[in-house]
């Protein structure tokens, strides 16, 4: 069959997944960590940092160890004194409150609030009966800003600056400016430490949440574009053999019905011959469910000679139906991929499946061409022809799909296809593949003239 000019690329069109809005369980529920961006600090309460557990380590070991050395100063410096029990008892008491604030937590409920203020007037207490316990205060800054909402927090940081200030001049000889100047000094700095790291382990959080949410997102995006993807290939090969096939098998069977009283052994030979299409089609069906790979490809031998079975099948089938030739040019210079072989097969069947009911045609042929950086199928026919530019699916097709899934193949793997065809002139339809690495071809438009 002579052939005509080479291959003009028409065009192909892949539409991108529609977006929709995501539910709420895509999205995060109200109140996880997404959700948790109302007020700063809200995600520290619910998840710490490194920087602020690091902190609150240092904060306690700052607290026992200032505790310490007070009750240690205190018993040396006044042995025997009647308030010695007093100032131990209180001393055990303090550090019996401070321990158990970490269980209660640093939200302010009324639990943990009033453990602050038992925590703080019994330091208040020691402050009064001993002032060298005084330094105590600066964990307690820091206990207290954890806590507390930030009005209540400043108060609470000026009370306890006020009796240290107070407890450095009872022991101070003299008037001291440091001693006025030097708490309130000390004081602003650690709030201002704490406000800092608190605001941003609050920033922190909130990126990683928007991280977490992105990352949600993004992952429900990627699931829906394979399920629309898995869709469109799971209708191209259902398509391209199971429909394929049962058209095949009825056309047998009307016949076969039409010929049954008049020339019974004819209507045996189509009943037998769909018998062997419902077969093959089973054979596709049980693949389906393995990997969907073709069967005549799982069988071994490559994509030659599953179009060289596909050429013979076709032919045997029954009277009436072209004959189909296959011819191989060339060899590959290294093994197809699976999914060149795959959709050049399966392309290959759907062009069959379309001569056999609409071009009317006598003959037709597959040609596959192996060249150095492509491989090119096609498949002609004698048939009545039509006009391409006037069809956009399947000539005088009740379905339309043919085409257009040619295309979708063809355009997942950067090639192109071809129809050439006049009215009572056949049809020759080309597929080419590139086998170079390189971005997928455009597929443009196929011109009239």
């Amino acid at each position: 069959m002579e052939r005509r000019s080479r291959p003009v690329r028409v065009a192909g069109q892949t539409g991108a997944p529609g977006t929709r809005r995501l539910s709420t369980h895509e999205r995060g529920a109200p109140g996880s960590s997404v959700h948790a961006r109302g007020t700063p600090g809200s995600s520290v309460h619910a998840r710490g940092t490194p920087g602020t557990r690091g902190l609150s380590l240092l904060m306690h070991a700052a607290f026992f160890l200032l505790l310490g050395a007070s009750l240690t100063r205190f018993l040396l410096r006044h042995p025997g004194e009647a308030r010695t029990p007093w100032i131990i008892g209180l001393s055990v008491a303090l550090a019996a409150l401070y321990v158990i604030g970490p269980v209660l937590g640093s939200r302010p409920t009324p639990r943990s609030l009033l453990w602050l203020g038992a925590l703080v007037a019994v330091w208040m207490v020691l402050v009064v009966l001993a002032p060298s316990f005084a330094w105590c205060a600066v964990p307690l800054f820091y206990t207290g800003l954890r806590i507390l909402p930030p009005r209540a927090a400043l108060a609470l940081v000026a009370l306890l600056t006020l009796f240290v200030v107070a407890a450095q001049l009872r022991l101070a000889d003299g008037f001291d400016p440091n001693l006025i100047l030097a708490p309130p000094a000390v004081a602003a700095v650690a709030t201002a430490v704490f406000v800092h790291m608190r605001r941003q382990a609050a920033t922190q959080n909130e990126l990683i949440d928007d991280l977490l949410r992105t990352r949600r997102e993004l992952a429900a995006t990627e699931r829906r574009e394979g399920t629309l993807a898995e869709r469109q290939r799971l209708s191209m090969e259902i398509h391209d053999t199971l429909a394929q096939g049962l058209s095949s098998q009825q056309m047998l069977l009307q016949a076969a019905d039409r010929t049954w009283d008049t020339d019974p052994a004819t209507a045996r030979r189509h009943i037998r011959t769909a018998t062997g299409i419902a077969e093959r089609n089973l054979a596709e069906a049980r693949r389906f469910v393995h990997d969907l790979a073709p069967a005549d490809l799982a069988e071994g031998g490559g994509l030659d000679a599953a179009l060289h079975a596909l050429a013979a099948r076709e032919t045997a089938q029954a009277q009436g139906r072209p004959t189909v030739r296959c011819h191989v040019e060339g060899a590959p210079a290294h093994a197809l991929p699976d999914r060149v072989q795959s959709a050049l097969l399966r392309i290959a069947q759907g062009a069959l499946a379309n001569v056999t009911e609409h071009a009317g045609a006598t003959e037709a042929a597959l040609t596959l061409t192996h060249l150095d950086d492509r491989v090119v199928l096609d498949i002609a026919d004698n048939g009545h022809g039509f006009t391409p530019a006037a069809h956009t699916g399947e000539p005088g097709g009740v379905r339309g799909h043919g085409l257009p899934a040619m295309r979708a193949r063809l355009c997942q793997l950067g090639g192109s296809l071809t129809i050439e065809s006049a009215p009572g002139e056949g049809t020759v339809v080309t597929a080419a593949v590139p086998l170079t690495d390189g971005p997928s071809a455009a597929l443009t438009p196929q011109d009239p003239a």
